[in-house]
């Protein structure tokens, strides 16, 4: 968009069908439009001049004032693009990820349409919005006629895109993403990935040319998003001791609770993801017989659903998290899970495919086998007082737990975020406290030099 326009006199080419040429240049770039009478040339002439004269931006590329770029655009709906948006991303985002924008376009929908009088029940609507319309494996197939109802009227009644850059509008959207079904509030982090699919949905119909200003509306609204809770909080953080004791806890469970051990074990020693440890193969580790292994992790195994994968499995493998698909990461392991994991592959030996841990069947781990397993070791082995706290309450925070520990224990902070598969940036903000303690430690530590140095100079 510019306001470079310049509009030059109407050129007469006799030799040509339309001979009433008009020639005008936006920025760098030139256009014109021939007609066959000179009052037509005149009429295109005008209105250009009464748009340069109202002070409209121009688009430089089909050379458009603002207002009729608006009432060209405007006819694409809210809906229309949101479908377009799904078809163009979906074969370059991982199954999870279609699964999350499906549900945060089948939240905002809804809140965008020109009346809600009418309109068919809201359960109704959304399941037709996340599992078909936004579900691109599900379009080479007929929706239930209940859905196909829903469908039609939303579609009928969906707002253009250019309603879209009006803040009330807008904003009905982002109120849609901090409430549930039941009027319940939504959780902080669920808004928040909600509106940053909204912010991409948003930011390709600037890019193409469906918002006549050209400019995301949501960069200029003023909306609180929800604060959430990235930092770890302390009194989740598990110490060595407390977490032996849950693993012996864990152990105790007969011989399903013997072959996840080592499995728990990754989480806190590696400092893997659930997802990293499920798939972890006998290739990827590392084991002397004495001192410390390594462990080469290279992805993960997530669930998504059969709906949302492209082979129609349940899981769907994936490379290191906002890594290359060809990534690695090198974690070492100390001696004493490297017995562990020695002792864990003699005892149960590998899937066929090389799979350390695995059901009974032989298939995924899946979190709720697992979560199960772990909160039975938590209420065996901790007090009342702890059970009911943040203690170690997921598998997940053995993770953080191992992390925790390598801060605590003096490991540079880069070294521990290469290991952790973190951003350096992501582990300040996220083990904020746990670093604040250490900072402490190292203040004192500087005190008490200062102190020796000062005594040496008396």
């Amino acid at each position: 968009m510019t306001y470079d326009v310049r509009i030059y006199a109407i050129e007469v080419r006799r030799d040509r069908p339309k001979p009433h040429r008009v020639r005008w240049r936006v920025g760098k770039r030139d256009h014109s439009k021939s007609f066959r009478l000179k009052p037509q040339a005149d009429g295109r002439r005008s209105e250009l001049m009464s748009a340069v004269r109202r002070g409209e931006q121009f688009d430089t590329e089909t050379g458009l004032p603002v207002s009729e770029l608006r009432a060209q655009r405007g006819s694409v709906t809210w809906y229309e693009h949101t479908r377009s948006f799904v078809d163009r991303t979906w074969d370059r985002i991982p199954a999870k990820s279609r699964r999350n924008v499906a549900d945060a376009l089948a939240t905002i929908t809804p809140a965008l349409v020109k009346a809600e009088a009418g309109g068919p029940d809201p359960r109704v609507l959304r399941r037709a919005l996340y599992s078909w319309a936004y579900n691109k494996n599900r379009w080479q197939e007929e929706p239930p006629a209940q859905w196909a109802k829903a469908l039609t009227w939303v579609e009928k009644h969906s707002l253009s895109m250019a309603e879209l850059e009006d803040p009330p509008t807008l904003r009905r959207a982002l109120e849609a993403l901090g409430e549930r079904l039941d009027g319940k509030p939504a959780a902080a982090r669920t808004v928040k990935r909600k509106r940053a699919c909204l912010s991409d949905v948003l930011g390709l119909a600037v890019e193409e040319k469906l918002l006549p200003s050209g400019i995301n509306p949501l960069t200029s609204l003023r909306w609180a998003t929800p604060r959430t809770a990235e930092q770890v909080d302390p009194e989740s953080v598990a110490n060595p001791h407390q977490v032996r004791q849950l693993l012996a806890g864990v152990r105790a469970q007969g011989s399903r609770g013997e072959h996840l051990e080592a499995f728990f074990g990754c989480l806190y020693y590696a400092a893997m993801r659930p997802a990293e440890a499920i798939r972890l193969t006998k290739r990827q580790c590392f084991l002397p017989k004495r001192g410390w292994g390594r462990l080469v992790l290279r992805g993960g195994v997530v669930r998504a659903g059969r709906g949302w994968t492209d082979d129609g499995q349940a899981h769907e493998v994936r490379g290191l998290k906002a890594r290359a698909p060809e990534d690695s990461r090198p974690v070492p392991v100390p001696p004493s899970f490297v017995r562990m994991l020695r002792w864990h592959i003699e005892r149960f030996g590998t899937t066929d495919d090389g799979r350390l841990f695995r059901t009974s069947r032989g298939g995924l781990l899946q979190e709720s086998g697992y979560g199960e397993v772990w909160a039975r070791a938590r209420r065996e082995v901790l007090s009342e007082q702890e059970v009911a706290s943040l203690l170690a309450r997921r598998p997940y925070d053995l993770r953080l737990a191992g992390i925790s520990f390598w801060l605590s224990s003096g490991v540079d902070p880069a070294e521990c975020a290469r290991r952790a598969g973190h951003s350096l940036a992501v582990l300040f903000r996220v083990y904020a406290k746990i670093l604040a303690h250490n900072e402490d430690r190292a203040n004192r530590r500087i005190e008490a030099a200062i102190r020796e140095w000062d005594a040496a100079g008396t």
